[in-house]
């Protein structure tokens, strides 16, 4: 289970030879043997050998076979060393403290410059007092992706009639942790995301569908239609944020720089004649307004069809299935 945006059901990255990837001089993650890749939940996108750019062995070739890195929620998430105090350390130093910090960093810089070092360097405390309570980089990652996920509002699921309600809440929910920490886009697709607060979402989003109605073969799609639209809704969301902000300006101001810009194209006359037809017809004097009537009316469209797929009846595939078992009706020649 990755996260309710894929219906839980992606993998983590792959590592060879039974190492997993980012540990530092290729030692297993916190001496931990990653276990073999489970293929039900494999899935094309960046968790599988393709797409971190490892091509799997082929048998028999004495090409290494490529393995899953483990999940530092394996073992319910790995104790802290019992150490001995060292009067130069921090007596407050501990595992949530260096968590909170590096989802602070993540959200101030980002995923591409962040590392041990800055984040020691935040805490006022050496580098090798961080690997105290955590093995490494990608393991504090994993922690502070569910610590985010921690943040997020949990409606009530158990009463089926207000299903509509409820993946109303947990689809603004998720787009809220989307721009408010855009760091988490890439790290969704990276790790298994079987932490407490990740495995909480993933199972209120699943109750939520089933209390729409839907099918259980369809159950899972059901969930994608949803949740990957806000995951691809709430991205494009919080880099745009965060384009405006690094360039100190306004979203309203950045718009209205690009539309002149865009304007001065005549090349695009048709283009710029439909799409101001449509931004006229939807309405709102600001980026945001723009924005929430965008992702609520699609969200509507979203759980219209659930509704509609699940009044559905029996699909004609099945019933011409069952009809294929039944003696066929004489023909004129016969």
């Amino acid at each position: 289970m990755a996260s309710a945006a894929d219906g839980g059901r992606r993998s983590d990255r792959t590592g060879r030879s039974g190492k997993a990837t980012g540990g530092g001089a290729g030692r297993p993650v916190g001496g931990r043997k990653p276990k073999a890749a489970d293929h039900t939940h494999t899935g094309s996108g960046s968790g599988s050998a393709a797409g971190t750019g490892q091509a799997e062995a082929a048998p028999g070739d004495g090409a290494p076979e490529a393995t899953l890195r483990a999940s530092v929620w394996q073992n319910g998430g790995r104790a802290d060393r019992a150490r001995p105090r060292r009067s130069a350390q921090p007596a407050a130093l501990d595992r949530a403290r260096i968590v909170a910090a590096a989802v602070r960093l993540l959200d101030a810089e980002g995923a591409a410059k962040f590392s041990m070092r800055r984040l020691a360097a935040e805490l006022d405390v050496t580098a090798m007092s961080v690997y105290w309570y955590v093995d490494n980089k990608e393991d504090l990652l994993e922690y502070a992706l569910d610590a985010v996920y921690g943040e997020l509002p949990l409606p009530d699921v158990s009463d089926p009639a207000r299903w509509r309600e409820q993946l109303r809440a947990l689809a603004a929910a998720y787009r809220t942790l989307l721009v408010r920490h855009p760091w988490t886009s890439a790290l969704v697709g990276q790790f298994l995301n079987i932490g407490p607060n990740s495995v909480s979402f993933v199972l209120a989003a699943q109750q939520a569908v089933r209390n729409a109605g839907l099918p259980l073969e369809g159950q899972i799609a059901g969930m994608a239609a949803v949740f990957q639209f806000v995951y691809g809704f709430g991205t494009i969301e919080g880099q745009f944020i965060a384009r405006c902000t690094a360039a100190g300006i306004s979203e309203d101001v950045f718009l209205s720089q690009a539309m002149s810009t865009v304007n001065e194209m005549p090349e695009l006359g048709e283009y710029i004649s439909s799409s101001n037809e449509m931004l006229e017809a939807r309405g709102g004097d600001t980026v945001q307004e723009m924005r929430d009537r965008d992702f609520d009316f699609a969200l509507e469209l979203m759980l219209a069809g659930m509704e509609r797929m699940a009044e559905r009846p029996e699909p004609e595939a099945g019933r011409r299935e069952s009809a294929a078992d039944e003696p066929m009706p004489p023909t004129p020649d016969t």
